[in-house]
């Protein structure tokens, strides 16, 4: 009896090349469009957009997109939009390799934003600033947020991805509780019958959220460190959508995502806060920035897309596809469109935020440098951030783990609770 060959599942010649294109397309930068629509009640909300960043000259550039909506006035939302990025950028030692400076952006924009905290505290201004960060290098994309301005990434198959954390109180228990632990009392507004109304607020302050850059009246509590996230799409892109809460409060993410869906970026934007305005009037300022990372493929960079090319593009891109056998059959023999998470944190903790638990020292800080405001120490000024209040001096070894100056780590000790004030410099 002759015993039947196994059938062979043959590979066509197209998936193939596929295949190759992708893993030759995921050396290639992306292309980046962007879009960036605000309508103003209040004139507190700032933008800070830069496509054609770079290190170092010779280097690949990266963007930043990032959304400022300040509160009890415009000095913070000013403050950072003009000197967060230099502080975070001078957190990371200039000798790393471009894989050393994305291992380090996490742990240098939570120092970027500590820093830009101190300074503007420092200036002894009153108004205060949620911040939503997006640096994008290749196909990884890191963000860095406090506040309640949303981040959300739609990949190009169409899953759906919160980048940032709501620091609202009315939605975040575990940062409510973080505030009680403090002694932070947290309450909505008490009328003359005393009902209560509104949001949850924190007092002193009455802020809605746990976490901005300023606010000098508030609790030392209210923190600037930031929820960090970073990721890398696949080859075949994704849409990003960074909104205040203008947009939060009137619109749905699913209702935000059918808006745009299929629409280039400026028309995207604009339509977002069209919607908002329909539906419930300009009540606050309200900002959208919509970010396309896009195969190189997609779109030439030397040649400025029509807007009938561009819709072309972004409906290939977002639209769902009807799954016949033969595509199904294509896309399991392809190569797998995920998008990777590489790190999280959310930890109000500036120690384990700064730790090396993931990341070596030397990636990050420089022997006798404060981690935070990067000032030059002498042997033995400095004070580990771990070893505080140990009763054994732990023996010295540069890049163990960061140094802090007197300043700063008297900061760290009013963030968590164990001095009332933080000393001025």
């Amino acid at each position: 009896m002759e015993v039947a060959k196994k059938e062979k599942r043959m590979v066509p010649l197209e998936v193939l090349l596929k295949r190759e294109l992708w893993r030759e397309t995921m050396e290639e930068q992306p292309d980046i469009l962007y879009g960036v629509v605000c309508q103003p009640k209040k004139g507190e909300d700032f933008t800070l957009v830069k496509t054609q960043c770079r290190r170092f000259p010779g280097d690949p550039f990266f963007s930043v997109f990032a959304l400022f909506d300040g509160h009890e006035g415009c000095a913070a939302a000013i403050y950072a939009k003009e000197n967060l990025l230099d502080n975070i950028l001078s957190a990371i030692p200039k000798n790393h390799s471009r894989e050393q400076w994305l291992a380090a952006l996490p742990r240098a924009l939570v120092s970027g934003f500590v820093k830009t905290d101190k300074e503007f505290l420092d200036r002894a201004q009153h108004s205060g600033t949620t911040v939503t960060f997006v640096i994008i290098d290749g196909w990884v994309v890191t963000i860095a947020s406090v506040g309640d301005s949303l981040c959300i990434l739609e990949s190009a198959e169409g899953s759906v991805h919160y980048l940032s954390e709501d620091h609202r109180l009315e939605f975040n228990k575990k940062e409510v509780e973080r505030l009680i632990a403090s002694g932070v009392q947290v309450r909505r507004l008490h009328t003359v019958g005393g009902t209560e109304v509104g949001p949850l607020r924190c007092w002193p302050g009455g802020l809605s959220v746990s976490r901005t850059i300023g606010d000098r009246n508030a609790s030392t509590a209210i923190v600037p460190i930031p929820h960090v996230k970073q990721i890398k799409l696949s080859n075949a892109g994704g849409r990003i959508i960074i909104s205040s809460d203008g947009v939060w409060d009137s619109l749905t993410t699913e209702m935000v995502l059918n808006i745009s869906c299929g629409l280039p970026v400026v028309k995207a934007a604009t339509e977002i806060v069209e919607e908002v305005v329909h539906l419930k009037g300009l009540r606050d300022d309200t900002t959208c920035i919509v970010v396309d990372i896009l195969p190189p493929e997609k779109l030439s960079p030397s040649v400025a897309p029509s807007m009938k090319q561009r819709m072309v593009i972004l409906k290939s891109l977002f639209f769902k596809k009807s799954c016949d056998s033969s595509s199904k059959y294509h896309r399991e023999l392809s190569e797998p469109d995920l998008v990777e998470e590489i790190f999280e944190d959310g930890s109000a903790v500036l120690a384990q935020r700064l730790s090396a638990a993931n990341c070596p020292m030397q990636y990050m800080f420089n022997q006798f440098i404060c981690a935070i405001c990067r000032i030059e120490m002498k042997p033995g000024e400095g004070t580990f951030i771990n070893n505080v209040g140990s009763s054994k001096q732990k023996r010295f070894h540069p890049w163990n783990e960061p140094l802090l100056c007197r300043v700063c780590l008297a900061k760290k000790e009013a963030m968590e609770g164990k001095i009332i004030n933080c000393i001025s410099s």
